[in-house]
């Protein structure tokens, strides 16, 4: 291998904001926030979502909206538009 080509793989603490879940894993990510978990400082990374809090890893169920987006959008800035022509 060439030397001083390769970013630095490292252990990185990343949370799942959502579930409030730590994971250690190596990644090539260099985040400028570290945190101490476990007794050791780690590159610190949050996550909205992950496999612990993503619906097809915990099977739970999500009702979704009926209404679609365009209808959500008109209901909400119509007013705005039916006084303009």
């Amino acid at each position: 291998m060439r030397a001083n080509i390769h970013p630095s793989y490292q252990e990185v603490l990343f949370h799942d904001t959502n579930a409030d879940v730590y994971f250690i894993i190596r990644s090539t990510l260099q985040p400028k926030q570290t945190r101490e978990f476990e007794g050791k400082i780690y590159p610190y990374v949050t996550l909205d979502i992950s496999s612990a809090s993503h619906p097809f890893y915990t099977g739970e169920v999500r009702q979704a909206s009926n209404e679609g987006r365009v209808a959500s959008f008109n209901k909400r800035f119509g007013r705005f538009a039916s006084g303009k022509n």
